[in-house]
């Protein structure tokens, strides 16, 4: 006879790949990070509890700094990726002469490195670079956007590479929503505005969550991008990961740099979801 298996076993068999997969390569590294943060691991060999990592993190000014602006370089880009991935999604989503042109040529910056990006936005952006010259007879100028204090070259670079990446997300949440539901509400006298604003953003905002955080994420790790475009003062954490504690060895402040930006992405995914469930509750309460 055979005997069958519960619900629950069975559920458990069918996420076990997956499960097992995350827990094997972002789940074990998390915790050996947190454990090595505080001098339980390092390296392979077991340590004594310490907090002399997290000290030296917080209590240097120049590492206080580059945490937060890591985080400043993590939330600019993605707002201003967001801001214009929003509308090109929904454009996207139309029908209209050289569409498929267009949305091959929009995706070009997925295939480029990041590094890439950040010498095309140096070639193009720095003092003398292709801009510049260009402005020049016409007797105009271009501010200084490379190694400028507010990292306007790093956003730039970070947002060119981000835009595709998010609006292929939100343009299959956007793809998701039923036509019918749009054309009953353009019927029903609604603008384009209003559809977008009322009814497209609020069916899209699982996609638009998905793509911030993600984007959110890939920014407050970037190393690259801001160690060729960014200020000389404050460096961003992760380059001071490798500069200043790997470099020399400091398995312990690698492991507390990279638990503190972990950290904050847990926090701001937090963060993001209770947005995004009340603004779920604002919508529903306005369409009822």
């Amino acid at each position: 006879m055979t005997r069958r298996l519960s619900k629950g076993v069975v559920a458990t068999l069918l996420i076990m790949p997956s499960g097992g997969y995350l827990a094997l390569f972002f789940g074990l590294p998390l915790v050996l990070a947190v454990l090595g943060g505080f001098g339980l691991y390092t390296r392979g060999t077991d340590g004594g509890f310490t907090l002399e990592h997290y000290a030296a993190l917080f209590g240097t000014r120049a590492y206080r700094d580059g945490l937060f602006f890591s985080t400043y370089l993590a939330v600019v880009p993605t707002l201003v990726s967001l801001a214009i991935s929003l509308p090109l999604a929904v454009v996207l989503a139309q029908t209209f002469p050289g569409k498929k042109l267009f949305n091959a040529l929009y995706k070009v910056p997925l295939v480029v490195p990041g590094i890439v990006a950040a010498f095309i936005v140096m070639t193009l952006f720095d003092r003398g670079g292709l801009a510049a010259r260009a402005l020049a007879p016409l007797g105009l100028g271009l501010p200084k956007l490379v190694r400028d204090d507010w990292a306007i070259g790093v956003v730039i670079a970070t947002a060119w590479k981000a835009v595709p990446f998010m609006t292929l997300i939100i343009g299959g949440s956007l793809g998701a929503i039923s036509k019918d539901v749009i054309l009953a509400a353009r019927t029903l006298g609604a603008g384009p505005f209003t559809v977008f604003w009322r009814l497209q953003i609020p069916l899209a905002l699982p996609g638009i969550t998905a793509a911030f955080l993600l984007t959110f994420i890939g920014g407050m790790g970037s190393f690259a991008v801001p160690n060729l475009l960014g200020p000389v003062y404050p460096l961003p954490l992760s380059v001071h990961m490798y500069v200043n504690a790997f470099e020399r060895n400091n398995w312990g402040l690698v492991a507390a740099m990279g638990t503190v930006l972990s950290l904050i992405s847990v926090i701001v995914l937090l963060a993001y979801y209770r947005a995004t469930r009340a603004l779920r509750t604002i919508y529903g309460g306005e369409h009822r």
